[in-house]
């Protein structure tokens, strides 16, 4: 079983919250402590009762199915999503084909083989899966993770004369060059065919390269666009793996690889990189979960030791407990130690990078909370003014280039409005930043029409994310430009509603109810895990709980109690609403999960929001 997950909750406002008509108010909440309207998810109940008289199926599961668009007809396949059904086949995507008989080529011929991957997990994780194929089938490579502080995202120039010097024929790129025309070209003149194996949006002229393998392409029909790089990767693993079984390659005492083992890196890897979990993605988180759960790959299971991970792998744990210290490497670190401990193959070897990673990721997060501080001071600063921004920009020379990513989703989250957030170097007068956005607003085209319009010298990413390299000279030009460009877009999307899947009390929040939502599972991305009311609960008791969270007790009209917290809740509306009210009672809205407490599963409450009773 999998649970409803904090993932889900941290990414509410691109989820849970949502731009609808204007349909009652849930329990006639109005505005809540986050300023939102309650509305129920699902408008029509009679779907739900469709889809339980069609597939037997209990009327609660079957009204989360509907209310995520689930349709009627699909509903069994949906609850148990198999690779079998759902893999499309490798001629649905442009080049695919092309490029799986180019790696088998570089295969059987014993070509060397160059590998160029982005240092988040979606890039490490995508590396280690190509690596681990082309040792299973006899073959090697060189893999090159860029250094984010001196060489940033993506092939450069210099990474592809060091591979070519090398020896490198064939260069892969993964989760990255489908916007690296110059390194590219270079490497076409150096004599080095390459592959790109992308998922970011690309634009209309395409990188010199033997095959372009991105879903994203604006030629490529396969509607896999949801796919993470790891995703596309597998599939072209398979693709070649087809090729070289027709062409003989294996017998003679090579076994053909069993491509199932390797299917944890690419759940790792669609978890993190928060790519929407349906279609082939759930097959791939769900199918994935369960070969983690082996604990074969001896970095993960390592990993999950350090990570206090004592329970079957889930989503959460995935999200939460492991990405972030294997991103923590490519932050703050070198991305190397995450691939070496993929990589592993010797368990004094895998625990030792994974207490690295583990104290490379509270670094990261002392130096986090310390920006997070200074971007918050300032973006209340800004939005004080009688001329509130649409978007928020803000930028310190004292901040780490690793962690603007995680502070601009944290000022997103607490001002609910897009959020960039940017290091400055005071020594070249750059300024190197990410951006996250809300539900509506497209920050990914914003920023390429910053790029075009001469304020950038770099920039790309998609509807959701962005990143920028910007001159500190070009700042409140770039502020200007965004907010013009998207205050109408941000104006409509504050018109939203936070979704509920309806009300509960506390005496119903048990652990076989909880057991029976997730097997809508597993939740995240374009696919929230349900979300309920608890109407007329008081809070009995509340306190801080780490360095920005609210935990508290809840308690219903009958007397039983409800574990619950707040994360990232501490000087918010709703952090001192639960904080402050203990006589009058609360509508409180959350996401229920199993905790583990001691030797015990116990339900845990994970607060959304609240409102007084109107």
């Amino acid at each position: 079983m999998l649970r409803a997950t904090r993932a889900s909750s941290a990414s509410s406002a691109c989820e849970g919250a949502a731009r609808v008509e204007q349909l009652p108010a849930f329990l006639n909440v109005s505005r809540s402590a986050k300023g939102l309207r309650w509305q129920s998810r699902l408008a029509d109940q009679r779907i739900a009762e469709a889809m339980a008289q069609r597939h037997e199926l209990p009327e609660i599961l079957c009204r989360v199915l509907a209310g995520r668009n689930v349709p009627l007809e699909e509903a069994e396949g949906f609850l148990n999503p198999t690779l079998r059904t759902l893999m499309p086949q490798p001629t649905a995507f442009r080049d695919m084909e092309k490029g799986a008989e180019r790696l088998a080529a570089a295969i059987r011929s014993g070509e060397k083989i160059g590998i160029i991957s982005d240092y988040d997990v979606d890039g490490v994780s995508s590396a280690a899966l190509m690596l681990r194929f082309l040792h299973a089938v006899g073959s090697d490579a060189r893999v090159h993770i860029p250094d984010r502080l001196t060489e940033g995202y993506g092939p450069s120039e210099a990474a592809v004369r060091t591979l070519a010097g090398e020896g490198t024929k064939l260069l892969l790129t993964l989760d990255c060059g489908v916007l690296s025309h110059d390194p590219l070209a270079h490497a076409a003149g150096l004599g080095m065919e390459a592959i790109i194996v992308d998922h970011h949006q690309a634009g209309a002229e395409l990188p010199q390269a033997h095959a372009v393998i991105n879903p994203n392409r604006q030629d490529d029909l396969s509607g896999q666009g949801h796919l993470c790089a790891a995703g596309v990767a597998m599939i072209l693993i398979a693709a070649t793996n087809r090729i070289l079984r027709q062409q003989g390659h294996y017998g003679d005492g090579r076994a053909e690889p069993n491509m199932l083992q390797w299917l944890e890196l690419v759940a790792l890897a669609t978890v993190c990189d928060v790519v929407p979990l349906k279609g082939l993605n759930r097959a791939y988180v769900t199918q994935g979960l369960k070969i983690m759960a082996r604990r074969e790959n001896l970095g993960l299971a390592a990993l999950a030791d350090v990570a206090g991970l004592k329970r079957r792998p889930d989503v959460y744990a995935l999200g939460f407990m492991l990405g972030p210290r294997l991103n923590a490497a490519g932050r703050i670190g070198h991305a190397d130690e995450a691939l070496a401990l993929l990589m592993a193959g010797d368990k004094g070897e895998a625990a030792q990078l994974a207490r690295n990673l583990d104290e490379l990721n509270r670094k990261r997060q002392a130096i986090e909370l310390r920006a997070v501080d200074e971007a918050v001071a300032m973006a209340e600063l800004e939005l004080g003014k009688e001329s509130k921004p649409a978007v928020i920009l803000a930028a310190a020379s004292g901040w780490h280039p690793g962690v603007v990513g995680l502070v601009a989703a944290r000022l997103k989250e607490r001002f609910r409005r897009p959020a960039f957030a940017l290091a400055i170097n005071d020594k070249t007068g750059v300024a190197v930043g990410s951006g996250r956005s809300v539900t509506g607003v497209d920050l990914g085209s914003a920023v390429r029409a910053a790029l075009e319009a001469g304020l950038l010298s770099k920039g790309g990413g998609h509807a959701m994310a962005a990143g920028l390299t910007v001159d500190k000279a070009r700042l409140a030009d770039l502020r200007q430009f965004l907010g013009e460009r998207l205050s109408a877009a941000v104006e409509a999307a504050r018109d939203e509603a936070l979704l509920v899947d309806g009300a509960l009390t506390a005496t119903a929040a048990n652990l076989d109810f909880i057991e029976l939502l997730d097997q809508a599972g597993p939740y995240g991305s374009a696919h929230p895990s349900p979300l309920f009311v608890f109407p007329a609960h008081r809070v009995i008791y509340a306190d801080a709980a780490g360095s920005d969270h609210v935990r508290c007790t809840v308690v219903a009209s009958d007397g039983t109690r409800l574990k619950a917290i707040a994360f990232r809740a501490m000087g918010t509306p709703l952090g001192e609403l639960l904080l402050s009210e203990r006589q009058m009672p609360l509508h409180i809205a959350g996401r229920l999960v199993a905790d583990e407490w001691g030797a015990k599963r116990v339900p845990c409450l994970q607060i959304e929001d609240a409102a007084p009773l109107s």
